[in-house]
């Protein structure tokens, strides 16, 4: 049985990462739809709990005065509307690693049903927000992850 007061954390099920949540009313419009913005609150979630889940600690690093990541990129398609009270998944796939920047697949799921999906390209940003080289073994834990079948 899980702790009721610990926060809820997705898991990897081979290369994709899954997150699940419930639409509350707070993420939807007068009509009971959920409000186009926040399916990109739904997907910065699952991204922070993906790299938390790899052990990548990007708090750490910027209390260092290290880079950190920020959404340089992102081309999303809604093929359907979520509402009130239903249950989503987001799948989050890492697609391409690059020096300073990451390509990621998030997919937001009802019930097998595929309702949004986009493309989000996060780039490692310096405390003075320059492009610089993503620390060798965060690269190295998303080729691991990329490679996964």
């Amino acid at each position: 049985m899980s702790n009721p007061d610990v926060p809820y954390r997705g898991a990897f099920v081979g290369a994709e990462h899954h997150f699940a949540l419930t639409v509350y009313f707070e993420d939807t419009d007068t009509a009971g739809v959920v409000y186009y913005a926040n399916y990109l609150k739904f997907m910065e979630r699952a991204r922070s709990d993906m790299l938390r889940a790899v052990g990548i600690n990007q708090r750490e690093v910027m209390a260092r005065g290290g880079g950190a990541y920020y959404v340089a990129d992102v081309t999303i398609k809604y093929h359907r509307p979520a509402r009130l009270g239903d249950d989503l998944l987001v799948v989050s796939t890492v697609e391409q690693i690059r020096a300073a920047a990451v390509g990621i697949q998030q997919r937001v799921i009802r019930a097998g049903e595929l309702l949004t999906d986009a493309r989000v390209t996060a780039a490692f940003l310096d405390a003075n927000g320059r492009p610089q080289r993503q620390p060798k073994s965060w690269i190295d834990i998303f080729k691991e992850i990329a490679s996964v079948s």
